[in-house]
């Protein structure tokens, strides 16, 4: 019996669950931030060599460590690139043979018409850096993000980008050598072998070994993602170090980054409306349009600063300063657009006892709610 001195025990309603927010790895930045850590991370590098220049025997032991840094980045690419999903995507090929039209074909043909720019708006080593950033293949993972955010066509995205990918390994080197000439560090046998054994060799063996290497891969994700950016960031601070050992930095001044700037806002510019555009003439639906948009307009730095420090050599740091600031906007734009897309369709709500979504879905999602999106 309950004591007379104590009032009866009162029936208190259940708490009520809210559903917990999704977890974010990794360091979340403000909204209204427009840079993501690894751009950060990217400034403070160039900041580093522009202060403390590798030199003498320490650029020795950067540069080995460069090599073998980009070997293993290519590596991890061949393991993490799932075959199977991208034999899977195959019945897409109307739309994979589109984004690869916008980055091995359209791109390339704009950074040509731009060759009319020098020496008015835009100096020859800039511009072949515009014309190499044209040539590198289509991001992966900001793609994804981005068209999951909009409710496109993820599985799609994700073959895409794994096609772009693959294909570029092989595409961005040849098409260097027949477009850029000379102004690629010397094109020759020699260097086409070089380019063989650090970029496809290693992108190989990883993609013979992923059958036993992959669940680990998958496993550790988090920790080699940090690996992959770390090598990244080694190959940016060995390019820029060249660059101001060598003085080549007195060759571009403030006034001549405000017109690349300007350039590549039209390129951008360009190539979102020829993709939405040109998409909707082909007769591709809401979902696969979407996926063009995001897919064929965008360029991936992760694979685009390794392979600039392969073929250019010593000028590799005044080649990839185009591709680095094309990259930061295009994450910035894309972020808007893909904001508006998801504004005009209502979020699908899914019926009871339907299946759960694909698991390559499932990870799409999961990255487009990860703060930052890297642009890979």
């Amino acid at each position: 019996m309950p004591s007379p001195h104590r009032p009866p025990p009162q029936h208190r309603p259940p708490p009520q669950h809210r559903p917990r927010p999704p977890r974010r790895r990794g360091i979340a930045l403000p909204p209204w931030l427009p840079l993501d850590g690894f751009i950060l991370g990217l400034i403070a590098t160039v900041a580093l060599a522009a202060l403390l220049p590798a030199g003498g025997r320490a650029a020795t032991v950067t540069d080995g460590a460069t090599t073998v840094a980009i070997g293993f980045l290519f590596f991890l690419y061949g393991a993490r690139l799932s075959t199977r999903e991208a034999l899977d995507g195959v019945r897409h090929w109307r739309l994979h043979l589109t984004v690869l039209a916008c980055t091995f074909v359209i791109f390339p043909a704009l950074g040509l018409a731009a060759r009319g720019l020098v020496p008015y708006l835009l100096t020859h080593p800039l511009y072949t850096g515009l014309l190499f950033l044209c040539l590198v293949p289509s991001t992966v993972q900001s793609s994804i993000a981005f068209t999951s955010i909009a409710r496109g066509n993820v599985a799609a995205a994700i073959c895409a980008g794994s096609f772009s990918s693959l294909i570029g390994v092989i595409v961005t080197p040849v098409l260097a050598a027949l477009l850029l000439g000379g102004s690629g560090g010397g094109f020759s046998a020699d260097s086409m072998v070089k380019i063989a054994l650090q970029l496809l060799a290693p992108f190989l063996a990883g993609q013979l070994l992923r059958r036993w290497i992959g669940g680990f891969i998958f496993r550790h994700r988090a920790v080699l993602r940090l690996v992959d950016r770390g090598s990244v960031l080694l190959v940016v601070y060995a390019a820029f170090s060249e660059g101001m050992t060598r003085g080549i930095w007195h060759q571009v001044t403030p006034g001549r980054l405000g017109l690349l700037l300007g350039v590549e806002a039209v390129l951008l510019a360009v190539m979102l409306s020829l993709t939405a555009y040109g998409s909707r003439k082909l007769g591709f639906a809401r979902a696969d349009r979407i996926t063009i948009v995001f897919a064929g307009s965008k360029k991936s730095l992760a694979a685009g600063l390794p392979m600039a420090s392969v073929l250019f050599g010593a000028q590799a740091s005044l080649a990839v300063l185009p591709l680095m600031l094309f990259h930061q906007m295009q994450l910035m734009v894309c972020a808007v657009l893909a904001r508006r897309f998801a504004a005009r369709v209502p979020e699908p709500v899914p019926e009871p006892g339907s299946e759960p979504a694909p698991v390559a879905e499932r990870e799409a999602d999961e990255l487009s709610s990860r703060q930052p999106v890297y642009g890979r």
